[in-house]
């Protein structure tokens, strides 16, 4: 499905700028098993489709709730990302690092799925921790941030402009300028601005507030599907004027094609290899299909890591319908759909 959003007050669909695309995501929460396909999914669709510059805009809360935090975080920072990227800060990023120095709110970030987080980084808090040993644990997650992660939680950003859209975690506060905004406000509001259904300096993308889909507005479009609860984590592309979702990252898991090798196939072909008699094509691609024998073990999220490295190399190693089960977009594929 693809949408256009026309202001009142004018006729032209809002809009980014030519040769721009957005690859906006909703709440991680700690869901590293659906952003670790999920940014194959963006890079194949970005091999299917070349555009000039694209950029994957995060909207915040990478931790809290959810099972992995850490392997989140490791996964935002990771080079092997090669897109341009924005990340925001959301709440829950700013409850972590005011924890660090006030570990007096440890229990209001434990109701706020704080407590995972803390485990993911291995730190165990006991059920009523005194004082002493909040300060403890404080110092404890200190020590297990890599300064790598440090340096991504502190440099978050609050807002991201980009063409006729404002990207922002939580909201904004109407009537007050865009640049005028507060970072409370950008991070927490909730009601005051939901409930507000007159259009605003630029189309708002926001999560913080779950849904069940992503909720399309004239005036703002939320795309926090509650990936820690639902298994659903929303991708929202947005490029010109037309806006549309990647489909759920597992119905897209389940309907990669293989990368057809049999296991004695694979063996010859790496044994012909070695042999040097192997001819268009290299060691490396061949161990990427060796790979692919694992998959059953490995899971299928491993599968798309190694379709996004084949396409890097040639998208002639895939047929028609190998391209069409591979792309983002394409929600049911047929067998010999023209």
């Amino acid at each position: 499905m693809v949408w256009k959003l026309l202001s009142r007050n004018n006729p032209r669909a809002s809009s980014v700028p030519e040769g721009v695309r957005i690859y906006a995501v909703g709440d991680i929460h700690g869901r590293a098993d659906l952003l670790a396909p999920m940014l194959s999914q963006i890079e194949i669709d970005i091999a299917l489709r070349p555009i000039s510059r694209p950029i994957a805009v995060f909207l915040g809360d990478y931790i809290d709730r959810g099972p992995s935090s850490r392997t989140v975080l490791d996964l935002l920072t990771n080079d092997d990302f090669a897109v341009e990227k924005v990340f925001l800060k959301g709440n829950h990023e700013a409850l972590l690092l005011k924890f660090l120095d006030n570990s007096e709110i440890l229990d209001g970030w434990r109701q706020c799925g704080g407590l995972e987080t803390l485990i993911s980084f291995g730190v165990k808090p006991p059920i009523n921790p005194a004082p002493y040993e909040r300060a403890q644990l404080a110092r404890s997650l200190s020590s297990a941030l890599t300064t790598t992660h440090r340096q991504f939680l502190e440099t978050l950003k609050p807002i991201f402009l980009c063409g006729d859209f404002v990207f922002v975690h939580a909201g904004l506060r109407p009537l007050i300028p865009i640049q005028e905004q507060e970072e409370e406000d950008l991070l927490w509001i909730r009601d005051d601005f939901l409930l507000w259904d007159r259009e605003f300096e630029k189309i708002v993308v926001h999560g913080h507030t779950p849904v069940r889909q992503p909720d399309i507005r004239p005036n703002r479009i939320n795309i926090d599907t509650g990936a820690f609860a639902t298994g659903r984590l929303t991708c929202l592309t947005i490029e010109g004027a037309e806006i549309a979702p990647l489909i759920d990252v597992r119905e897209w898991l389940r309907g990669l094609p293989h990368l057809g090798l049999s296991d004695s196939g694979l063996n010859d072909l790496l044994n012909s290899a070695r042999m040097g008699s192997v001819q268009d094509t290299t060691l490396a691609s061949i161990h990427e299909r060796a790979m692919a024998v694992e998959l059953k073990a490995q899971g299928p999220h491993r599968a798309a890591a190694i379709h996004v490295k084949q396409l890097r190399e040639s998208l002639s190693f895939y047929d028609k319908d190998s391209l069409a089960r591979l792309d983002p977009r394409k929600r049911r594929f047929e067998p010999n759909s023209p």
